[in-house]
């Protein structure tokens, strides 16, 4: 699975971890309400995964620090789309 740039294609595009050697980079729209949104591309193989399972996992690094609202979606989300 990779992150695609941009994540919003017209939108303006930040990247997260850009200097930081220990993530990798991560390309995603910001929105001015602090909605952080990113895309991703699944290989051939993570397709057929996901077909077959239906499971899909989740990882989030909090620190121990309170975990913030995550969504995961298949769809465009509703604000960018025309």
């Amino acid at each position: 699975m990779k992150p695609i740039f941009p994540a919003i294609p017209n939108l303006p595009a930040v990247i997260y971890a850009k200097d930081q050697p220990e993530y990798l980079p991560l390309p995603a729209h910001r929105s001015e309400d602090g909605c952080v949104t990113t895309r991703w591309r699944l290989t051939w193989k993570e397709r057929l995964q996901l077909l077959f399972s239906g499971e899909l996992y989740l990882q989030i690094l909090t620190f121990n620090d309170p975990l913030q609202p995550t969504k995961m979606s298949t769809e465009l989300p509703i604000e960018f789309r025309r």
